[in-house]
């Protein structure tokens, strides 16, 4: 028998077997225990291969009627019927699912102008000789589009669509190739921008940009983790990750630096400079090198300029505060004589002068009252003598503070740049050294496909996701802005034609309606599973216990991985983060660092079955051949690999902590 169908026979049984060991007899079975039953059940159909969307919602829909008729059996199918509706209805009049059609139309538009596939190319090229390079360019080229995104499937349903093909006509294995494109396109939910981190932020009250500025680290780190993997196991078993050969990692050369290369150096910036003295490259176009040169000393320039603004940067002279200044004059003026001050404080308040003016003795005597203020009596005088002198002593003060302060800047001096900015200076210069003494002229062309295919890109991706940080859109509004750019980006390439925007319009409706059919069908199972109290009864088991801080932690992480099967990330974050996060203070944990270790968790919730939404993206864009039970097959060492990142984030919280300490003291 082939590996899948054994792969999908063990897991059966596995979850048959449990559910028979765990589960209490018939006649002391709860709705709690239905809806574990109900999970298992999920679990067996979709081995089975069963239409997994309608799997979810019919399951749902009979468990459901099975709890409203436990309550009220006249009314079970008409409450059945409105949960569907309702769940339904929920779904489709959610705000964030119209970035999918828009992010996966910016997607294929992006395909159909080549930018996606140019960037695929080049990072294969860049990559060709580390073991497992396809593999290691989808992971990198997952990770630069996820930033861009933030939505899984869009990075899973474009890649499944570009890298799928090239690894499987390459020898690839078909659960390595799979388990490469689900793992990377996960890195989305991690990744800012991510609408997990938002949400989060909104129900335990932690910054959005905390958040984002503490998962950018972990994110690196497990996009690390997955190539490293790759690497060992490419190297390790090679037949599931072939070499590329010297003819696929051919790169031909213009006719120019071809013949650089030959009467001089095949190192660019060595052959280029020597091209440059005067008869010998008689045969070659000096604005044609000098062009070449500029590319390549781009890396150079790049580093310069940016070593350059932290230098003034860390150098900047120390400005004293504004409010000094207001501070010092507050003190002049209470301790430059204090028997002035006095008297002048005692002539401003003057409290009997005060009273004779506003009581006078009779109504007889007003006019003679009246009369005196305007010939202004003594009291007056005393008033208007003592605020101009208050008035005096205020501009006099005000103008010696002005005086210090445009005089400070005279007596300041840049600082000196530290001795660690020197240190990074120098290893950074023999990084520079190293990289030109190996920058030939065939990795002069790799970058400059980089250049024609990552900046475009990069621009992109700077204008969805600078929309978001800055607050000036949501990722809806971003996703249209993307889509836009994708149209601009295709119009550049030539490539915009009525046969494009047809093709790309079908595909996105087709691939929309996929994806959100699969949420139809969880909603209505996890709203199924609430229903019958699967997820009270884990909360209770939780609650009754009294646990030790790791312990309470290790647990917490546990029943996320658990519930990340049969609910979607939405519900463990607004039905449970309200029950951990109360607790974390009881168990001195940061919020922050809790969130990080929740969000590297949530990424088993797209590659754990049933509900591993990556794996349905992935096999609604794959050729017929490719089976769920080997997508599944292949997202489980990736899903190992998560585990070992939460636990390297445990032990080292800094991976996470640092940039925030360091950004938002």
């Amino acid at each position: 028998m082939k590996k899948e169908i054994w792969f999908g026979l063990s897991i059966m049984a596995m979850v048959v077997l449990a559910a028979f060991v765990l589960l209490p007899p018939v006649n002391e079975m709860t709705n709690g225990h239905l809806g574990l039953l109900m999970l298992a059940l999920v679990v067996v159909a979709i081995m089975l291969g069963f239409p997994t969307a309608f799997t979810l919602m019919g399951m749902g829909m009979i468990f459901a009627w099975i709890a409203y008729r436990s309550q009220n059996p006249s009314l079970a199918v008409d409450q059945t019927l409105d949960l569907m509706v309702q769940r339904t209805y929920s779904v489709m009049s959610n705000d964030v699912l119209i970035s999918i059609p828009l992010f996966v139309f910016m997607g294929y538009l992006i395909e159909r102008a080549n930018l996606i596939e140019k960037l695929f190319k080049s990072m294969h090229l860049a990559t060709a000789r580390v073991p497992g390079s396809l593999a290691v360019a989808t992971i990198i080229t997952c990770a630069i589009f996820a930033t861009a995104t933030g939505i899984v499937g869009a990075v899973v349903t474009l890649m499944g669509l570009l890298a799928l093909p090239a690894m499987l006509r390459a020898g690839y294995s078909v659960q390595l190739s799979a388990g490469a494109i689900t793992a990377g396109g996960c890195l989305g939910i991690l990744i800012p921008p991510s609408v997990m981190l938002i949400v989060y932020g909104a129900t335990a009250g932690v910054s959005v940009v905390k958040l984002y500025a503490g998962a950018f680290f972990p994110g690196v780190m497990l996009a690390t983790l997955y190539v490293l993997y790759v690497i060992v196991i490419a190297k390790w078993k090679p037949h599931l990750a072939p070499p590329m050969s010297a003819e696929d990692r051919f790169v031909p050369l213009p006719p120019m630096n071809q013949q650089i290369a030959e009467s001089f150096s095949d190192k660019a910036l060595v052959g280029l400079v020597s091209a440059l003295k005067g008869k010998r490259n008689a045969n070659v176009s000096t604005q044609e090198i000098l062009k070449q040169l500029g590319i390549t000393l781009l890396p150079l320039i790049t580093v310069v300029l940016l070593s350059g603004l932290v230098y003034f940067k860390l150098t900047a002279p120390l400005v004293v505060e504004a409010n000094e200044g207001v501070v010092a004059m507050g003190g002049a003026i209470e301790s430059s004589d204090s028997t002035e001050a006095e008297s002048n404080i005692s002539g401003l308040q003057e409290p009997e002068a005060m009273g004779d003016l506003k009581a006078p003795p009779s109504t007889n005597e007003a006019p003679q009252a009246l009369g005196g203020a305007i010939s202004e009596p003594p009291a007056a005088f005393a008033v208007k003598e003592a605020s101009a002198d208050a008035s005096n002593a205020v501009a006099v003060a005000v103008a010696d503070a002005a005086k210090a302060v445009a005089a400070e800047p005279e007596v300041q001096e840049r600082q000196d740049a530290p001795q660690g900015f020197w240190i990074a200076m120098a290893v950074v210069g023999a990084a520079l050294f190293i990289f030109y003494a190996y920058f030939s002229f065939v990795r002069l062309e790799i970058f400059k496909m980089l250049l024609g295919s990552f900046f475009p890109l990069a621009i992109m991706i700077l204008a969805v996701l600078g929309t978001i940080v800055f607050g000036l859109a949501t990722p809806t509004e971003a996703a249209a802005i993307g889509s836009l750019g994708g149209l601009l980006l295709a119009a550049a390439y030539r490539r915009l034609n009525f046969t494009v925007m047809k093709e790309s319009v079908y595909l996105t409706a087709k691939t929309s309606a996929m994806v959100c059919w699969l949420f139809v069908g969880s909603s209505i199972f996890s709203a199924a599973f609430a229903l019958l109290g699967g997820q009270e009864l884990i909360n209770t088991w939780v609650l009754s216990m009294d646990l030790t801080p790791v312990q309470f932690m290790i647990l917490a992480q546990v029943v996320i991985f658990l519930l990340g099967w049969p609910l979607e990330w939405t519900e463990i974050i607004v039905i449970f983060m309200p029950i951990f996060v109360p607790l974390l203070p009881h168990f001195g944990i940061d919020p922050l660092f809790f969130g990080l270790l929740v969000a590297l968790n949530l990424q088993t919730a797209f590659l754990s079955p049933p509900v591993a939404m990556a794996a349905f993206y992935l096999k609604g864009v794959s050729p017929p051949h490719v089976t769920l039970n080997q997508i599944f097959a292949g997202m489980l060492p990736f899903m190992a690999i998560q585990v070992f990142a939460i636990i390297l984030l445990y032990n080292f919280p800094a991976i996470g902590l640092w940039l925030p300490e360091v950004l938002y003291k």
